[in-house]
């Protein structure tokens, strides 16, 4: 770049190389962050802020902010080539905390609008709309973590996900409802993630976005954690604080859409710049949004430098994708006539299945000790199998079809139950064709739907007693586990995004019961490799029984790879109080009963095996040895092979 002198000040290099320009261009510059937006530094001993912004069809673009009285033509930007499309410039005496947009004059249509930065660290809290001057600048305290991170989030490692929304996990209603900012929540939400054993916490999108009532999902600061809870430096905090804790961080992170709020990335120089031009490929009906363009070069970079950006500068562990269903399919939520086909004359979007494949490329690629994770809802093959081999290149995928059964069994009367048998069982048919999470998630306590307790049938000891039977069935299940927040003490009410939740009812037995049965079940999960070592692999499950239908009882046997241990989950999914109940187990000796929902410190009617069963050398089930059980009423009862009894 040649010598430019901008307010008095001479500078002979920019931020932004010829370098970088090219890697833009071509859709491979990841660090984007490091380039674009503001950036305070100092030039030839002056100090102040270099500024710039991608809008290759603006007539002029101009800095206002509250340095400048918000001048239009105070702080012109000046075009960095013929053909970047950037703009830039130096303001000296610019610094952290100053507020500021860009005011984009466009070549067309007379269009003329005071913007956002998309590369903003830091903005202003809703409903303002300014970006802020900041840096990222933080002393990390995680280092054991981050050394170890690759064991904890390894495929063979235990993952069970506590999924938070950071403005309603607790507020302070002493002080007119308020939310925790990030520093309040981080002791709080470690103390209590560690209490009930999770491994991971999954944050509703952090992502600055206008519309609180969107949970986050309508981002529009691809790179600013929102200023409702403070400031990058105090998420940073949460997450130090976590990572210190052992506990890893997800992010959900949403390259799906985008809000169409003038201020923001629609329409950015007067033209459809990150969105598609025709709105039957950029624009979403159910969700009212903008939908990137993702053929275009400079839209891919932006996107895959804003997910590399939370890993890069945040240390988060994880990102969960958002709407992946959405992205692949031109015809999403569309009719005949409101699409348009790909270039073969198909539904598949080609353009986001290109970019898909770069975007877990370039994460693993860059961080190898990381994992997504894909919301996707169909039968699209292969999302968790690397791009090289023809998959999608996540980590993991949601298993959707798993809740929407799930749920719909549990939500039948028991007496109905054995007529609908194969909803419980036929997600084993499939479990291994991805490395599936199991998600009871915030998307199943919403818009209607109830909270889970509510879901459950019968009076209350039942409906607790069917919860605390659906979790010991999900950790026995193959699978990482996610239960989204309250749904782990039995939260009465539909979760509210205004509210705290109900932390109240703990004072409970049933919901203090629940609450303790949950912790347990992540301590066996995570103590017992069996259950999640070959979570991925059908050499880790073996079915006993799932013909049983009539008495409505499953059994089965979760292995290890990394011992000899044996684990046998049975599961009496009615009322009915059964002894006697024999079931086939591949060796003799002592079963130790090592859980039992039904036990009377989780609310149950204590009955059970009185700490476990020796198996007898009487064939059943095809196999060599059996044991008779005790089998508690709506109960999950986990044996473990012992030596002997105590052991």
């Amino acid at each position: 770049m040649q010598t430019k002198t901008i307010e008095g000040v001479t500078f002979d290099s920019s931020p932004i190389t010829d370098l970088d320009v090219y890697f833009f261009k071509e859709g491979s510059h990841f660090k984007l962050y490091e380039r674009l937006g503001s950036h305070v530094m100092t030039v030839n001993g002056v100090k102040g802020t270099h500024f710039a912004i991608w809008a290759p069809n603006a007539r002029s673009v101009a800095v206002v902010g509250d340095f400048n009285k918000w001048d239009t033509s105070a702080h012109p930007l000046k075009v960095r080539d013929d053909w970047s499309g950037i703009w830039e410039g130096f303001i000296p005496g610019v610094d952290k905390g100053a507020i500021y947009k860009y005011y984009v004059v466009s070549r067309y249509h007379g269009y003329r609008a005071y913007k956002g930065d998309p590369f903003a660290f830091h903005w202003e809290t809703p409903p303002k709309t300014g970006s802020i001057v900041w840096d990222l600048d933080y002393s990390w305290n995680d280092r054991e973590w981050m050394e170890e991170r690759h064991r904890h989030n390894s495929l063979k490692s235990p993952v069970s996900i506590y999924e938070v929304h950071l403005g309603s996990w607790r507020r302070v209603p002493e002080e007119g409802n308020r939310f925790l900012n990030y520093r309040e929540l981080a002791p709080r939400l470690s103390e209590y993630v560690k209490e009930m054993g999770f491994t991971h916490v999954e944050l509703l999108p952090v992502m600055e976005h206008p519309f609180y009532g969107s949970w986050g999902y309508q981002t529009l600061g691809y790179f600013a954690p929102t200023s409702r809870y403070g400031t990058p430096q105090d998420f940073m905090y949460l997450i130090d604080h976590l990572h210190q804790n052992g506990i890893g961080v997800i992010l959900d992170w949403v390259p799906s859409h985008f809000p169409s709020d003038e201020y923001g990335l629609a329409y950015f120089d007067g033209t459809h710049l990150f969105e598609h031009a025709d709105m039957k490929k950029g624009y979403h009906p159910d969700w009212n949004s903008y939908i990137f363009n993702y053929g275009r070069n400079e839209v891919k970079a932006f996107l895959i430098s804003s997910a590399l950006f939370w890993l890069d500068r945040f240390h988060i562990d994880g990102l969960r994708v958002d709407a992946v269903a959405s992205m692949l399919y031109l015809d999403y939520s569309r009719k005949d006539g409101e699409w348009i086909p790909n270039e073969y004359g198909g539904r598949e979007n080609v353009e986001a299945i290109n970019f898909i494949k770069k975007l877990n490329e370039a994460i693993y690629g860059g961080f190898p000790d990381v994992q997504t994770f894909a919301e996707e809802s169909t039968a699209w093959p292969m999302v968790s199998k690397p791009a090289h081999v023809g998959g999608l290149g996540f980590g993991m995928k949601w298993n959707m079809g798993w809740m929407h059964d799930t749920l719909k069994y549990f939500s039948r009367d028991p007496f109905y139950r054995k007529y609908h048998h194969n909803e419980l069982t036929f997600s084993i048919w499939y479990a291994f064709t991805e490395n599936f999470v199991l998600p009871l998630s915030h998307d199943e306590v919403v818009h209607g739907k109830g909270s889970l307790i509510g879901k459950m049938p019968g009076d209350e000891w039942q409906r607790f007693a069917n919860l605390r039977l659906l979790y010991g069935y999900m950790f026995g299940h193959p699978g990482k586990k996610l239960l989204f927040m309250g749904g782990e003490f039995g939260q009465v009410r539909e979760w509210g995004h205004e509210e705290s939740l109900e932390w109240h009812v703990l004072q409970y037995d049933y919901h203090a019961g629940l609450k303790k049965w949950v912790s347990d079940l992540n301590r066996l999960y995570k103590t017992e490799e069996a259950l999640h070592g070959l979570d991925f692999s059908n050499e880790g499950f073996e079915w006993i029984d799932f013909h049983d239908s009539e008495e409505s009882i499953i059994s089965f046997i979760r292995k290890g790879s990394a011992s000899k241990d044996t684990i046998l989950v049975v599961c009496n999914l009615t009322p009915a109080y059964r002894e006697g109940y024999r079931i086939g187990v591949p060796e003799g000796g002592f079963w130790k009963e090592v859980l039992n929902s039904d036990g009377a410190e989780y609310g149950g009617s204590g009955k059970g095996n009185a700490g476990g069963v020796d198996a007898e050398p009487t064939p059943y089930h095809k196999r060599p040895f059996s044991v008779n059980l005790i089998m508690p009423p709506l109960a999950t009862v986990i044996f473990k092979k012992s030596g002997k009894p105590g052991l």
